[in-house]
């Protein structure tokens, strides 16, 4: 089925809205299809084919980027593997440390074989990069995909030259995006509409007290944001590893001693308001001076998910005014408060 008709079809079901920006990008989605629909042709003597050039596909929050990728996904018929970017990151930097075990000096090419040999289109959802080793790994891997013929989709977002930004030792990765526009159409989703929203339009999302009635609650957002469908994520910061317990499609979930007992900071919260854009935070405690350490990690997480727009649906023993209210830092938290309280409105983040 062309990508036009899979598209009016979802529409005619109502299980999409149709919207003229997504419709402007149709064309582009069929064009992949039909090049991956094509046989390659094989022989002794041929070179790896020429790939079909792929997408970069990158706007707000909830404009549909990933259910246009999935819908794309859905009717190529050639092998394919579509992943989160974070969560392929995890398995590539898995898979290299198998290579190293085994005495391999380039870690990276066995990583592409596996892949070349095992697909022809590579589907990334939300790429991001926030780790100079990720940065310096994804360079050399897509070279090695895009010369043996793998197609590439991605979404992000943000535009090439913002990836990385400001990032140690940028123009290490600056031949990277080159790259990218080189192989990819970039193309910017520029709808107004944000659909993400609209799944947690009308939804409670802090919860007090932490109870049995506030977990049932927060289960099932969690349900509804997910289809029940996750994995662990491991974040790469700056040589480390950070577990986050859940995590599918940008969705995240954790408890708070997970991320705030643990001696986290402003880069690994940072790296997860990259990678998440939701999360689920649940048993915060009451604060005071007897866990001061884990109320000022809190403090920086929030901060690090403010900024970076995430939606937070939390379960805690207070509500935020009354979080922390004695002790060395209780001044302080009056701002994480008032954030807190603003990132509860239905319309926080949608810019």
């Amino acid at each position: 089925m062309s990508i036009e008709a899979a598209y009016a079809a979802r529409v005619a079901a109502g299980e999409i809205e149709a919207d003229a920006v997504q419709e402007a990008l149709l064309p582009e989605l069929e064009r992949i299809r039909a090049g991956l629909a094509e046989p390659v042709k094989t022989g002794f003597f041929r070179k790896a084919p020429e790939p079909v050039r792929g997408l970069y596909l990158w706007g707000g929050v909830g404009r549909g980027k990933s259910m246009l990728m999935d819908l794309l996904v859905a009717e190529v018929g050639a092998p394919t593997e579509r992943q989160h970017f974070h969560a392929f990151m995890q398995w590539v930097h898995g898979e290299m440390n198998r290579a190293r075990a085994r005495g391999v000096d380039d870690a990276i090419k066995p990583v592409a074989e596996t892949l070349v040999a095992d697909i022809r289109f590579l589907a990334f959802d939300e790429m991001q990069i926030s780790d100079i080793t990720d940065a310096m790994i994804v360079g050399r891997l897509f070279e090695q995909l895009f010369a043996a013929g793998v197609t590439v989709v991605t979404t992000s977002n943000r535009p090439p030259d913002d990836l990385y930004k400001d990032g140690l030792n940028r123009q290490l990765f600056l031949p990277f995006i080159d790259l990218l526009k080189d192989k990819l159409t970039v193309w910017e989703l520029a709808s107004e509409t944000d659909y993400r929203q609209g799944k947690l339009a009308g939804t409670q999302t802090y919860f007090t007290p932490d109870d049995a009635a506030a977990r049932k609650a927060i289960q099932g957002i969690w349900d509804r944001l997910t289809g029940g469908a996750t994995d662990p994520l491991i974040l790469h910061v700056k040589g480390r590893e950070v577990e986050i317990p859940a995590f599918h499609n940008g969705h995240a979930r954790a408890r708070f001693y997970d991320l705030c007992g643990r001696p986290l900071g402003a880069a690994d919260y940072l790296a997860l308001a990259e990678a998440a854009r939701v999360l689920v935070l649940e048993d915060i405690p009451q604060l005071s001076r007897r866990n001061f350490n884990e109320a000022r990690r809190f403090v920086t997480l929030i901060d690090a998910l403010y900024e970076g727009k995430v939606r937070l649906i939390c379960s805690a023993a207070a509500r935020p005014d009354m979080l922390y209210v004695e002790g060395e830092g209780s001044f302080e938290f009056e701002r994480t408060a008032s954030r807190l309280i603003e990132m509860q409105s239905e319309e926080w983040g949608r810019a």
